[in-house]
């Protein structure tokens, strides 16, 4: 007798809901927990409704469509998430799983199905996916707000300058979504007088654009009261050191002044790959010194290279997504980009296209780095008349 009223107790006041049916779905035995629940009385259910009565239309739908057809081939259904409408007409989520008894012949005799309350998971789920909702949009807007500062760091063409010819070309790493370091500027400082600069700063996204654009007004400010490449160098630095970040950067300053039918180059590099110099006829090569990286030392120094650039001399400056872009183990490398260099010379643009062009066909068309490329060259003027 004990045992018998222990069990009766474990299945009335089980953790979950427990109901047998017929095999057509009507409710014979209900235990107390279920009823609890819903709020039905047993006199309700018992021999007066079917299980499936009690679920809303689209549940009832998906119990006849799919539920019932399992239970029959394969004997069970098991996790089934529906919804039961108690009593007082409110949903309380569930997950259901029945199983079928058969007699010796094979005949369906019943299904007992257990009931479980997923109202408090179902709870933190939408808790979950609200908070996933907010987070996308969060990075949305800071995507937006990333691209919009980007869009003031890269200029979107380059200015004219009366005797050079300049190219550049911008293409950030991926799908394009997040921001990346990579920036370059071409101002003017005084009459003749040029400043181009190319960088890279740690890392991508909203914090990155902040030292980029940084970094661009630092350059500007600071070309106007230091002749040399080399102090302004050291003025970024200063000023990213300075700064509330931890992101470092590398950078590459050409300052351009006229002399005669040419112009005069300084080039100084904080951490940067070098530019490649084109002159007229000649192969391209790497030229400069390399500085320390911008942002880290206590005291870099950075070297100022001059030389002077004549009619059909170039300069071509990148970021190391063009030498690093990879396809699979190989590098797309120094050699690789000085080829194709050398093999468009006629403007600026075509150099600059090129090497975007074979960097981006190298990689399958899939960047894993920004890339940023900016030719000057200077014009080579009219042709020689015939003889």
């Amino acid at each position: 007798m004990a045992d018998a009223t222990e069990d009766r107790l474990l299945y009335e006041h089980a953790p979950c809901g427990h109901l047998s049916t017929t095999p057509d779905g009507e409710l014979v035995r209900v235990n107390e927990t279920f009823l609890a629940w819903t709020g039905y009385p047993r006199a309700d259910l018992v021999g007066r409704r079917r299980f499936v009565d009690l679920l809303p239309v689209g549940d009832r739908i998906f119990h006849e469509t799919h539920v019932a057809p399992s239970l029959r081939m394969q004997g069970s259904a098991r996790e089934i998430a529906l919804e039961i409408v108690c009593a007082d007409g409110r949903r309380m989520p569930v997950l259901v799983t029945s199983v079928l008894d058969r007699d010796d012949a094979g005949r369906p005799v019943g299904i007992r199905s257990a009931v479980f309350d997923v109202t408090e998971r179902r709870r933190y789920e939408h808790e979950v996916l609200a908070a996933k909702r907010r987070a996308e949009a969060s990075e949305a807007r800071a995507v937006r707000l990333a691209q919009t500062l980007q869009q003031t760091l890269i200029p979107p063409t380059p200015p004219r300058i009366p005797g050079l010819d300049v190219a550049a070309a911008y293409r950030p790493a991926g799908d394009g979504r997040h921001v990346g370091g990579d920036f370059y500027d071409v101002f003017q400082v005084a009459t003749d007088d040029w400043v181009v600069v190319l960088g890279d700063v740690q890392g991508k996204g909203t914090d990155a654009a902040v030292v980029t654009a940084l970094a661009r007004h630092t350059v500007r400010a600071a070309a106007v009261d230091h002749p040399a490449p080399h102090e302004v160098l050291h003025t970024l630095d200063s000023a990213l050191r300075g700064a509330d970040t931890d992101r470092f950067c590398t950078a590459v300053l050409v300052r351009l002044r006229r002399e005669g039918a040419g112009w005069r180059a300084t080039v100084a590099s904080g951490g940067h790959p070098l530019p490649l110099l084109r002159r007229h006829g000649q192969a391209s090569r790497p030229v400069g010194a390399y500085g320390h990286v911008l942002g880290i030392m206590p005291a870099p120094a950075f070297v100022d290279t001059a030389l002077d650039l004549g009619p059909g001399d170039a300069l071509v400056l990148f970021t190391d997504g063009v030498t690093e872009g990879r396809q699979g183990s190989r590098l797309y490398g120094p050699e690789r980009l000085a080829g194709a260099v050398d093999a468009h010379r006629a403007t600026a643009a075509d150099t600059t296209g090129a090497v975007l062009a074979d960097v981006l066909a190298f990689q399958a068309g899939d960047p894993r780095d920004d890339i940023a490329v900016v030719t000057v060259a200077v014009d080579a003027g009219p042709p020689a008349p015939p003889a």
